[in-house]
């Protein structure tokens, strides 16, 4: 694309997602990468409902859908012998359109987020390195290499999604604080004998975790564990060595090896997220523990919550104190998501009396009768599926109304997310929308979306007749129970919501 104004760095399942939500939007960027080409190894899997929700802006969640495989239950083993089984089919049911958990293996993923960035006219510029970068009030400038070549290239924003060996980081010179766990952990790709397993299975023990779950629809299961004390102190072994260890405490025989590897797991944020006209998502940002599959979902709604700003503010849509609002809104929740999948991490794989309590006690025996619960399968699916998310502290999140705040996900009430496409903002009225709202809407190119007043509606908790601001994202910007096309026309004054045409002679 010409005259660029984003220069991707990282296409991984992060850059993609940005390069298509700018395309979407008509914003001429750049992507370019340090590889060869796109991944071959399945690596992140669990595909969660918020996902899914953006994906559905696009217009190709159901493809992905369709792809990928419905993960219902989780059985926890001891050996042949099961002891549990956890259901969490439909477990969202009520909550979003997609109330499941979906396994859809990462290189399959980008592979299809790229294919759908061509039909955008884009290519991924790989063989690609980012040598180096500086900036000033109005560009950044920065030294690619490719084909052994040095290149010079200017652009107004950079974003790195280049993963968490980043050039971006180390450019910005951002601390990336944190730690790493003791354990080595083995992952494999592999046909077992037998029927292929849709359901997720583990064994929890002191020292001897490992799961299994699908990774591809031909029969392909994935097996995380925690090496074997004995092997730990080694670096020159494979699967044959560990296959006995997973056999035995899973209950199953493999088949075939597609891939083996070992790897260690970090727990890290880095101290910011942006320098002026440079940005850090996914990985480059931010890494976890596997616990819950956020790593990767993660990553996406970064590039989602940059996205129309950067899009917005490049259009002359909007003002460029939104900016700030990225960093403020994302780096909270990153933190959050990394205290709390290190407290679950710690807990299966610890080796005190509480962690012992977790595996033998809460895992395998409380937590399948508790999720028969409707309010903990409701808590359950609202973390998993990163739809419990809001920016209420954020400088662009404002009221409370019902049960709904400024910065929280639009609820969702079974047809209400249709008119959301990603790249514009929407007011939401649940009953009638007065005419002064409505003018007032139109003044800043704000589309109003009137739903009858229904049960669905007040049990997402929405207020009759009431006001929603819905950002480009689907969160709420602003809730105002009176309709005052006042509030709103301040609101939309203070970030300069709207075409350039809207603020002519009001000096914005």
């Amino acid at each position: 694309m010409s005259d660029p104004q984003v220069l991707i760095v990282g296409a991984g399942p992060t850059g993609l997602v940005l390069a298509l939500r700018l395309a979407r939007h008509g914003i001429p960027f750049h992507i370019v990468a340090k590889a060869a080409g796109p991944g071959e190894a399945s690596r992140a899997m669990v595909v969660h409902a918020r996902t899914l929700e953006f994906y559905a802006q696009m217009g190709f969640a159901d493809e992905v859908v369709a792809k990928g495989i419905r993960m219902e239950r989780a059985r926890f083993h001891e050996g042949t012998r099961e002891l549990a089984m956890l259901s969490f089919k439909d477990v969202g049911t009520g909550m979003s359109p997609y109330p499941f958990v979906l396994c859809y293996p990462q290189d399959d993923h980008e592979r299809f987020l790229a294919e759908r960035l061509r039909g955008f006219g884009a290519a991924i510029e790989w063989d690609t390195e980012l040598i180096s970068l500086e900036q000033d009030g109005e560009r950044v400038r920065v030294v690619l290499r490719r084909d052994g070549r040095e290149e010079a290239v200017e652009v107004p924003y950079l974003c790195g999604c280049d993963g968490a060996h980043t050039a971006t980081r180390r450019e910005l010179g951002f601390d990336f604080p944190g730690g790493t766990y003791d354990q080595l952990f083995f992952v494999a790709d592999v046909a077992i004998d037998g029927p292929f397993q849709t359901d997720l299975h583990m064994h929890l023990g002191e020292r001897s975790l490992v799961l299994m779950l699908p990774v591809r629809s031909s029969g392909m299961q994935r097996l995380i564990g925690v090496v074997p004390p004995m092997l730990s102190g080694r670096n020159d072994f494979g699967f044959d060595d560990v296959r006995p260890y997973a056999e035995d405490l899973l209950g199953i025989r493999v088949a075939t090896v597609n891939w083996f590897s070992t790897y260690r797991v970090h727990h890290r944020v880095a101290a910011h997220f942006r320098s002026n006209r440079v940005f850090i998502a996914g990985d480059a940002g931010h890494l976890h523990s596997p616990a819950g599959g956020q790593g990767m979902n993660t990553g996406i709604g970064d590039a989602v919550n940059l996205s129309w700003k950067l899009a917005h503010l490049v259009q002359g849509r909007i003002s460029p104190d939104i900016l700030d609002t990225f960093e403020a809104e994302r780096i909270v929740f990153a933190r959050k998501l990394v205290e709390t999948t290190d407290r679950a991490f710690q807990g299966m794989v610890g080796e005190g009396w509480t962690s012992r309590v977790l595996r033998d006690w809460i895992m395998p025996h409380l937590m399948p009768v508790a999720t028969h619960l409707p309010a903990v399968r409701r808590a359950l699916f609202a973390t998993l599926s990163q739809t419990r998310i809001a920016y209420r502290d954020s400088a662009i999140s404002e009221g409370k109304v019902g049960g709904v705040s400024g910065g929280d996900r639009l609820p969702w009430t079974g047809d209400n997310y249709a008119s959301l496409d990603g790249r514009d903002w929407g007011l939401h009225v649940y009953g009638e929308p007065s005419r002064e709202v409505e003018t007032a809407a139109a003044a800043h190119d704000i589309v109003v979306r009137a739903y009858p007043w229904e049960e669905a509606a007040e049990r997402s908790g929405f207020k009759r007749d009431a006001l929603y601001l819905v950002r480009p994202d689907g969160h709420v910007a602003l809730a105002n129970a009176e309709q005052d096309a006042t509030v709103l026309d301040r609101f939309a004054e203070r970030w300069q919501i709207g075409s350039p045409s809207a603020f002519e002679g009001q000096g914005a």
